[in-house]
């Protein structure tokens, strides 16, 4: 398995939804310390590592976000079975007969089943429209309510998706939950990898962001802390290269790294998006682009914040977002790495100027 791999494996097994991320802040902790000369914490549970500069006074933001979507546990019934709220954007056709794993306030992992009915008893009417939410419940196996209550479960307790890392038969094709976004976690540690050696002109601040899935709350916070002039959310974007979508976009897995020109929550910041692809360009790194209706990233909230923080999105293509599989490619990843990389070399405060103004 490439580092790459090992790295994408490593947080994509960890469990963290919106409120819940302690278990990837302190992996990101760990991961992101070695390459840093500052660490830099806000209160909710964003975690950064900062690289000096040499000479310079300006300040880039690289954000990541730490939460997947998951679950919350809201009641258990007599008969043993849990109800629960989603934390994040679900849609209910994909959830039925998903494993999933509950984590106790003590971390015990539970794993779970969201019960479905078999298609032999289901009415003509039911057939014809999803699930309601309110309506599913998660079956861990038990006797009764008070055999649920002994495994230590309890109300507000985590329920984050089950699913393993994995290659596809293309070995550039991966498969794990939670992408969305330990993508970016990774990308921010391996940036900061690939630059502890060499000499910058702008303080760079890698790391991520809490409770982005329930509205971009953690990324507001975190750009209070850091001020930094410029910022790059990282998340991932919608890939339409499989049947049934419909939207015009040309997206693809594995053609390289995307930037969002628009979504629901930011217009990319012209002057940056226009020294992007400047760079993109002369380091012969293949871009993609999209404009989305809907939709957000962390970008959304960190443009707003102080005075008004220049900001884009980069992304990789992701198939499934938002379910408890999804597919990315690593050749995307290592060059959206690498763009983030050349983007950090290539400025200076003179440069920053320049794309503000």
């Amino acid at each position: 398995m490439t580092e790459t791999k090992k790295l994408l494996k490593h947080l994509t097994d960890l469990d963290g939804i919106a409120g819940h991320e302690y278990d990837v802040k302190k992996a990101m902790k760990e991961l992101l310390e070695p390459n840093s000369d500052e660490m830099i914490y806000d209160n909710l549970g964003g975690v950064f590592g900062k690289k000096a500069s040499q000479k310079g006074q300006r300040t880039l933001m690289i954000a990541g976000h730490l939460d997947e979507i998951g679950f919350m546990v809201t009641k258990i019934d007599e008969n043993g079975f849990i109800k629960f709220t989603p934390i994040g954007g679900w849609w209910n056709q994909v959830m039925l007969s998903q494993k999933v794993t509950i984590t106790t306030e003590e971390g015990k992992k539970i794993r779970g089943i969201i019960g479905s009915k078999p298609p032999h008893v289901l009415e003509e009417a039911e057939r014809k429209q999803p699930v309601a939410i309110k309506n599913m419940f998660i079956d861990v196996g038990a006797r009764d309510k008070a055999e649920v209550e002994a495994a230590g479960i309890d109300i507000g307790d985590m329920v984050t998706p089950y699913s393993e890392f994995e290659t596809l038969l293309n070995d550039d094709y991966m498969t794990a939950k939670a992408f969305d976004n330990r993508y970016g976690c990774a990308l921010a540690v391996d940036v900061l990898r690939a630059l502890k050696d060499e000499s910058v002109d702008i303080n760079l601040v890698a790391g991520a962001n809490v409770q982005e899935e329930v509205g971009l709350r953690g990324a507001q916070v975190a750009a209070h802390k850091i001020k930094p002039d410029l910022a790059i959310a990282v998340d991932v974007g919608v890939a339409y290269d499989t049947p049934g979508m419909t939207n015009d976009g040309d997206v693809k897995v594995g053609g390289g790294p995307l930037i969002l020109n628009m979504d629901a929550s930011n217009i990319g910041h012209v002057g940056l998006i226009r020294h992007i692809k400047k760079v993109a360009k002369d380091q012969g790194i293949e871009v993609q682009w999209d404009s989305l209706p809907g939709g957000g990233t962390d970008a959304g909230n960190i443009h707003k914040s102080l005075d008004g923080i220049p900001s884009i999105a980069l992304s990789v293509p992701l198939r499934y977002m938002h379910s408890n599989v999804s597919v990315m490619s690593q050749s995307d990843y290592e060059q959206a790495v690498k763009l983030v990389v050349e983007v950090v070399k290539s400025l200076s405060d003179d440069i920053v100027d320049e794309i503000i103004w």
